[in-house]
């Protein structure tokens, strides 16, 4: 993607299901899991880059036993740090204590981070600091083991103050207003419900405090506590959590917004946000890796019993196609297909934009996640070009020289990599005029390849703030002198802010917005701005179920092709010599490429959530006052 977008975070949980001497004893260490949830993390990368958790539990440990380890880092490679950390400590250990090396019971015991139970974060802060106290996993400690709670997740929550009120409403106290603190907190209130209430009823039937302790881990229902917490949450989310006995569970949103992929056997449970990282990473089938629904958690209770339970009512299923347009692992079986899919799907419009003439045009892409939608639309070009081949040879019968067919069959859509990404390059200064010279050389282009006369159609995963194709890519593609530069987007025009876990928080900063408002005015019709505005006013004390987004009104005096041609124009520079087009998926052949995948509030402004029309009504005002606030 040539604008910088960033995802929330992935998650990645490993629960060891026999003891961790049959690990030893099959794959030749006790840090089986250890090491596997460092592939896990490192696969998901892609999905947070700010920084880096891990923590892990052991089980059935003796008082006075370190049970719990946890280490986070917001160094430059997080998730290497963390590691670098884990190893360090672990080897240090080794050899202050040889006798340790191949007895696993010493090792469970006196070496941090070995644990049957274990939970990895990545991160991408969409805002508040990017310290290591924001870091996940989020800890919250108890002298009773039970009441520990570890959880980190892949989440925003739209209503936030409301939940944040419910708790001040139980008495408690957050150290903290921030989705996280307020979930933990939510969920370890029920929690120390629960456990408080299982040891009533078991001093009721004679156990003593210490050997009520296994009852409590048998008895706690995770589900319950998850029903009674998760009640009144409004957002995306797959959230993972792990009791300090053991117990481990991960929910999902009842929409089914944020990914969550399980697979279990009789040695393991692992889930994670992407598929394809737990196939690589325990080299497992395709169909044997799970899609978690909508609403449903995966609970694995410290005796080692799984199961799939449904918490919430799920609702419509509306999966973010956000992740399989750019931010999920084109690894994916399903993924490659639905992307590959998208770039079909736009050669129609492209042969229209080039007038059909293939042999002028030069097909290219914007490194490096297009590169899948790019394959699809060079097939489709391709089966164009081998059409107008029969054609031209049918047509020419028999008075077609051995050479002429030659020359008609040679024929082939022209195919060159143009556009470079400086991977060392970073936008690192924030200051806008020295940013924005930095950002005219993030990507470098191929010379010598493109005549005065070619079109040259280039393809990006997205357009949401238009910013580097404005800065850098346009004005770079424009040195070669091509006749028409055509910016094709695998996805539709991004025209409302998202609230479940992408940093796209206010409506300004997204190009389609910044060219309806421009439509507007030349069609004297700003006045329904204000409008707009005052109706959204007019919603700030109505329930979220009641509320409606009424900035699409912004948008509906205008066609997807009048909005693609004032992007174009807003994105050319005035320096830029050849013609430049945009050309925009259309929401059907969204819906047509990832029909499991029908999340497409950013397009077309129908949240999945009821609070999400409260948060673009609210970003909505945040732009109209000039308030730079957040709308969530």
């Amino acid at each position: 993607m040539s604008d910088a977008l960033k995802h929330e975070c992935g998650i990645a949980m490993i629960r060891l299901l026999k003891p961790l001497e049959f690990y030893k004893e099959k794959y030749g260490s006790a840090f089986y899991g250890v090491n596997k949830m460092y592939l896990m993390m490192e696969k998901q990368h892609n999905r947070g880059q700010d920084g880096a958790g891990f923590a892990s539990i052991k089980l059935d440990t003796k008082p006075g036993e370190r049970y719990i380890s946890r280490v986070r880092s917001v160094q430059q490679q997080p998730i290497q740090d963390i590691f670098a950390q884990i190893n360090d400590r672990i080897n240090k250990e080794l050899e202050a204590h040889p006798e340790y090396k191949d007895d696993v019971a010493a090792q469970k015991k006196n070496i941090p981070y070995i644990g049957e139970v274990l939970l990895g974060h990545v991160r991408y802060g969409t805002f508040g600091k990017n310290s290591v106290e924001s870091v996940h996993p989020f800890l919250r400690q108890n002298n009773w083991m039970h009441r520990n709670l570890i959880m980190a997740g892949n989440f925003n929550m739209t209503n936030v103050k409301e939940l944040f009120g419910n708790l001040i409403e139980l008495g408690q106290h957050p150290k903290e207003y921030t989705d996280t603190i307020t979930i933990m907190e939510k969920i370890g209130h029920f929690l120390d419900d629960a456990v408080s209430k299982i040891y009533k009823d078991l001093k009721k039937e004679g156990y003593n405090k210490q050997n009520a302790s296994p009852q409590i881990a048998e008895r706690l229902k995770v589900g319950k506590i998850l029903r009674r917490a998760a009640k009144n949450w409004d957002g995306g989310y797959a959230m993972a959590g792990l009791i300090g006995h053991g117990d481990a569970f991960v929910l999902r949103d009842p929409a089914g917004i944020r990914p969550a992929y399980y697979y279990k056997d009789d040695e393991i449970v692992v889930v994670a946000s992407e598929r394809p990282v737990i196939q690589t990473v325990f080299n497992v089938d395709f169909n044997d890796v799970k899609e978690l629904d909508p609403g449903h958690a995966i609970i694995t209770k410290k005796s080692g019993k799984v199961a799939i339970k449904k918490i919430l009512e799920p609702l419509e299923r509306k999966s973010c196609s956000f992740e399989r347009v750019y931010f999920s692992r084109g690894s994916d079986a399903e993924i490659y297909q639905e992307r590959k899919t998208l770039g079909k799907l736009l050669m129609p419009k492209v042969l229209e934009a080039i007038n059909n003439d293939t042999k002028n045009t030069v097909f290219s892409y914007i490194p490096n996640t297009a590169e899948t939608s790019f394959f699809g639309m060079i097939e489709t070009a391709d089966a164009f070009i081998n059409k107008t081949k029969t054609a031209a040879i049918l047509n020419g019968q028999r008075s077609l020289s051995a050479e002429k067919v030659t020359e008609i069959l040679s024929e082939r859509a022209r195919i060159e990599k143009i556009a470079i990404k400086d991977v060392k390059l970073r936008t690192f200064i924030t200051e806008d005029s020295s940013r924005d010279d930095l950002v005219a050389h993030v990507y470098d282009v191929t010379y010598g390849v493109i005549k005065p006369t070619d079109n040259l159609v280039i393809i990006d995963d997205s357009i949401v703030r238009g910013t580097t194709l404005k800065m850098s890519i346009l004005k770079m593609l424009d040195r070669l002198n091509p006749k028409k530069i055509i910016v094709v987007s695998s996805a539709p025009q991004i025209r409302y802010p998202d609230c479940y876990g992408i940093d796209m928080a206010n409506l300004e900063s997204l190009v389609a917005f910044r060219a309806a408002l421009e439509l507007l005015k030349e069609a004297g019709k700003f006045d329904i701005v204000k409008e707009v505005y005052e109706k959204c006013l007019t919603q700030t004390d109505l329930e979220d179920k009641l509320v409606k987004n009424f900035v699409k009104e912004i948008y509906d005096p205008f066609t997807d092709e009048e909005i693609s041609d004032k992007i174009a124009d807003l994105l050319s520079h005035e320096s830029i010599k050849a013609e430049v087009k945009i050309i925009f998926q259309s929401v059907e052949n969204l819906h047509k490429a990832c029909p499991e995948h029908l999340g497409d509030w950013y397009f077309t402004g129908d949240y999945p959530t009821v609070g999400g029309n409260r948060v673009v009504n609210r970003a909505f005002i945040n732009f109209y006052e000039g308030n730079k606030e957040r709308a969530y």
